[in-house]
């Protein structure tokens, strides 16, 4: 189980900030050297990354050796259930209009009495059962569920998404919010900027924590500065590739220089 893992990082984001990534890798090594660099968590996308259910368990196994917080982002409701019982620690919902579709991903993430979500202990997260049952459906009900508010529907309804019991961070998607105002990409543009802005607010008001995708050092430091605990930068395919190219770019400098 997740139990300690979970505890450690609901207190670094109460202190300050938890910094991850997100992940589209198949690789477990990838998960690892993330984990060893000092990342909190990853974020393993099953929305927009190739994952499949029977290599993700190997993700996960990876993220828990090197002492980084697994989340899956799922594609659907479905598979909220399932990435719980290989042993995800949190599961991050995509598209989160409405306060029924939040308590949708509550009740598909909790066990009795939070939600309902479908009751086997022949699972990896119990230990193949080998955990104790009543120990095992308490502890589960302490996996992180994450909603991401990323259009204008989520925004009229941000009161009310807010007011549902069991979610544990708001995550702000900028791209699809973006896009929802006319701007797709601009992730920097004043509206765009201005609605994180007023979530930001609200979240802080209600005691909530808040989440966001950067992808700068610019952005990192500015969601930083206005208090997101919860703070995801870049893909990890993006870093590997930005790290690839400043290698070949300091490279020529030295053979013009030479």
């Amino acid at each position: 189980m997740n139990t300690e893992l979970i505890q450690r990082f609901r207190e670094k984001m109460l202190n300050g900030c938890a910094i991850g990534c997100f992940m589209k890798t198949c690789d477990p090594a990838f998960v690892e050297a993330a984990g060893y660099a000092g990342m909190d968590f990853a974020i393993f996308d099953m929305e927009h990354g190739p994952v499949s259910l029977e290599r993700l368990q190997d993700l996960i196994r990876a993220a828990q050796i090197a002492g980084i917080l697994p989340v899956v982002r799922v594609r659907h409701g479905d598979l909220v259930s399932q990435a719980l019982d290989i042993g995800a620690a949190g599961v991050q919902i995509p598209q989160v209009s409405t306060p029924e579709e939040a308590e949708q991903a509550v009740r598909a993430a909790k066990y009795y009495p939070q939600g309902e979500r479908g009751i086997c202990r022949f699972v990896r997260a119990a230990h193949y059962s080998a955990m104790d049952r009543t120990v095992y459906f308490s502890e589960a009900n302490q996996a992180l569920v994450i909603v991401q508010l990323e259009g204008q529907e989520a925004m009229k309804n941000l009161d009310e998404i807010m007011a549902v019991p069991g979610i544990d961070i708001l995550f702000i998607g900028p791209y699809d919010l973006s896009q929802s105002l006319g701007v797709p990409g601009q992730t920097t543009h004043p509206a765009v900027v201005g609605q994180m802005q007023e979530i930001a607010a609200k979240a802080k008001e209600k005691k909530m924590l808040v989440g966001t995708f950067t992808d700068s050092p610019e952005t990192l430091n500015m969601w930083i500065g206005a208090g997101v605990q919860y703070l995801s930068y870049s893909v990890d395919m993006g870093i590997f590739h930005n790290a690839c190219r400043t290698i070949k770019e300091e490279a020529r400098k030295l053979r013009v220089v030479r």
